[in-house]
């Protein structure tokens, strides 16, 4: 009786176990990102309020647009609205001389015209604590305040506050409910930005990791100068440079991204290119030698 001859294998049944996990963690990845954007949606389309609450106020919308670490300020686009019997024309224009007053690291208070059309202005607000080189763990904290006079007279203020820099979270205490306006700012990195600069790190470290091991395996089986592989080692030291000039917010030479992973994993990279020259030279020079022996 001839033997049976075997089944051949089904490739779908073999490629099952490793394409059910690949899957799987796809899908994890996509409900984590899903949820990471989503905290920080809300967390741009959230306004905070602080001040008073009087039907005759003057609401003053602060808005950032643009936190400067470097130079430790942040930008606050303002729009004055007054309420109630203090405003014309729905809030466009106040009845009287409106001044504003703000905080200390604010620079420069506001002033507007009575029966004038009140346009939005910029506003330079001066940052304390921290440090950039702290990048992408740094923090910062500085103080918003509003007093407003109209005529001559003390009016209430009610301040709005939100943050449209998607760089930068912007957690906001309102002060004590008066008639003035104060609200204190705590700033540091957004997740996003913080989860891309510690995979950027990660990544700086594999590569430096997998030229080693390559400059290992080339040295101790004396393969001599191997182009196609300092090639890669060359190509990789200087695409480092480029990616990591890729961080966001433009972070500085020294800062915590460079000491933790882009000066080192460039020294290492740089080491194992010169030290397979080296030892790829001596090899191809060794049989040159015992021939002229």
């Amino acid at each position: 009786m001839a033997p049976t001859p075997p089944h051949p294998r089904r490739s779908g049944a073999s490629l099952l176990p490793v394409l059910l996990p690949v899957a799987v963690l796809i899908v994890v990845a996509v409900a984590v990102g899903s949820w990471l954007q989503f905290t920080e949606r809300q967390a741009v389309d959230t306004v905070t309020t602080a001040g008073s609450s009087a039907p005759d106020r003057v609401d003053v919308e602060a808005v950032v647009q643009r936190v400067d670490a470097t130079a430790r300020e942040l930008t606050l686009r303002i729009w004055v609205i007054p309420r109630g019997t203090l405003g014309e024309e729905q809030g466009a224009a106040p009845v009287a001389d409106l001044d504003i007053e703000t905080s200390g690291a604010t620079l420069g208070d506001l002033e507007f015209t009575a029966h004038e059309r009140i346009a939005t202005k910029d506003l330079q607000v001066a940052l304390t604590g921290g440090s950039v080189s702290d990048y992408p763990f740094d923090t910062y904290e500085t103080q918003i305040a509003f007093r407003a006079e109209m005529g001559g007279e003390h009016v209430p203020v009610r301040l709005l506050f939100s943050n449209n820099d998607t760089l930068f979270s912007v957690s906001a205490e309102p002060g004590p409910a008066t008639r003035d306006a104060v609200m204190a700012l705590d700033l540091s990195r957004s997740g996003s930005l913080l989860v891309f600069a510690v995979f950027m790190m990660v990544v700086m470290w594999a590569l430096a990791a997998a030229v080693l091991i390559g400059t290992w395996y080339l040295t101790s089986r004396r393969e001599g100068l191997v182009w196609p592989a300092l090639s890669w080692m060359a190509a990789t030291l200087f695409a480092l440079a480029a990616f990591r000039n890729t961080a966001p917010g433009q972070p500085p030479i020294g800062c915590v991204l460079d000491w933790f992973a882009f000066l080192w994993a460039e020294t290492v990279i740089a080491l194992c290119v010169i030290v397979v020259v080296v030892t790829g030279v001596r090899t191809a020079l060794r049989p040159d030698r015992t021939r002229a022996t």
